[in-house]
């Protein structure tokens, strides 16, 4: 049996200023035929903080069949409900690191 036919409808990478938490934002999102989000990453890259993992800080996605989060190198099952709560969890992990100077 074929695999489902999956389209990628987000590819973005967005360098942050110093001000804002340096390193990088990476969103990639698949969907299936019917518009649902099966497939997903998220990242937060940032080489001055970590340098494991490609520089992934914090991360969400479910490669490997299953949903999880990486936190400097460390991966651990998180509970999926939705793909936009991953996205406020994602948000929230990620600003942490924002800089306030």
């Amino acid at each position: 049996m074929a695999a489902p036919k999956l389209t990628k409808v987000i590819d973005d990478s967005y360098e942050l200023s110093l001000k804002r938490g340096n390193g990088t934002l990476r969103r990639e999102v698949w969907v299936d035929l019917d518009g649902k989000v099966v497939r997903y990453n998220l990242a937060y890259i940032n080489h001055n903080i970590f340098q494991g993992d490609n520089g992934r800080v914090i991360g969400y996605d479910n490669a490997h069949q299953f949903h999880h989060k990486h936190y400097f190198g460390k991966v651990e099952p998180i509970a999926f409900i939705s793909f936009e709560d991953v996205e406020q969890k994602f948000e929230a992990d990620w600003l942490t690191f924002r800089s306030t100077e």
